[in-house]
């Protein structure tokens, strides 16, 4: 149980840290992906960008 709460930790982190560069490919503004301010903040879910992300990490995946 631990090791996958490291792992969504790990994951969580890397992400946040390329949301920058992800977003000059276009990731995160892609038609599924919706942003809105709530509580005096911004909130962003990007339904179709983590899906076309994780297609390409199990492509990636099936050929290593």
């Amino acid at each position: 149980m631990i090791r996958w709460l490291i792992v969504v930790v790990l994951a969580l982190v890397l992400m946040s840290g390329l949301t920058a560069w992800l977003r000059r490919f276009g990731f995160g503004r892609l038609p599924g992906d919706f942003e809105f301010r709530a509580f005096g903040r911004d909130w962003q879910l990007p339904i179709s960008s983590t899906l076309v992300l994780s297609m390409i990490a199990a492509l990636v995946a099936r050929f290593i």
